[in-house]
């Protein structure tokens, strides 16, 4: 690999461990995460604080810098459905008490561009602790939202790696005409045992799919799906109606 294409590459791996779970990291915790020597990393981070994509904070921490703040906002900016999706995605979440999440298709890779502040340390009143939809690059074949993307891009669905018992434990020839029909994909147990999720289109008022709107749950809670699927369906028919579709599939 050329070495400047292994240098963007190597930032883009430290810039990605900065979510709102991890909004700061100091030297010896990232290099040890990333598994790589303190002095390589130091070296990278200094570079990349340089640039204003981070800032060292106070005892020696470092943090997201405001260059990417502009960039973010650029990005927003051309997404005119993403307000929508994302305060609906809250709302959804405060009322189940859910993880949830808004997903889009890459190419191939399913990507979580935003998930609920409610839900990430646990859901419901148990406060069991999800997996599903927690990471930004989502394995298609095991996430709803993954299942759902693929499904509706008529895309052939990975069958690896099984993180558990049940994943593709169902022949996507027989799941993919389905999801498309109910406009809906369930996982129960398939990325981690006691996580199931749940996801539905977000639709553009042409009917274009732009993104995958879920719920990240225990499998316990799967016993309230219908009402669980009804939230998410009218949380999808908010955006699509605000952007101006006047009927639904």
């Amino acid at each position: 690999m050329p070495r400047t294409l292994a240098t963007v590459e190597q930032a883009v791996r430290v810039l990605e461990c900065f979510d709102a779970d991890h909004t700061q990291w100091s030297l010896s915790d990232l290099a040890r995460h990333l598994d790589l020597p303190t002095s390589t990393l130091h070296e990278q981070l200094g570079t990349l604080a340089q640039s204003g994509l981070l800032i060292r904070s106070g005892r020696g921490r470092y943090r997201l810098g405001w260059r990417l703040l502009k960039l973010s906002s650029a990005l927003y900016g051309s997404l005119p459905w993403y307000s929508l999706a994302h305060a609906e995605m809250e709302r959804l979440a405060r009322g189940t008490h859910l993880l949830a999440f808004v997903s889009v298709l890459q190419g191939e890779q399913v990507i979580c561009i935003a998930r609920s502040v409610q839900g990430r340390g646990g859901s419901g009143p148990g406060g069991a602790v999800v997996e599903g939809e927690t990471r930004f690059e989502l394995p298609p074949h095991a996430t709803a939202s993954g299942k759902l993307l693929y499904a509706l891009a008529g895309l052939p669905l990975p069958g690896a790696p099984l993180f558990t018992a049940h994943t593709c434990a169902e022949a996507w020839a027989e799941q993919a005409p389905r999801i498309r029909a109910e406009r809906l994909a369930v996982t129960r147990d398939e990325w981690a045992e006691g996580t199931s999720s749940l996801a539905v289109p977000l639709r553009g008022g042409d009917g274009e799919v732009l993104a995958a709107l879920g719920v990240s749950l225990p499998t316990s809670r799967l016993r309230e799906r219908d009402a669980l699927v009804r939230r998410l369906r009218d949380a999808a028919d908010e955006v699509a109606w605000a952007l101006g579709a006047r009927s639904f599939p």
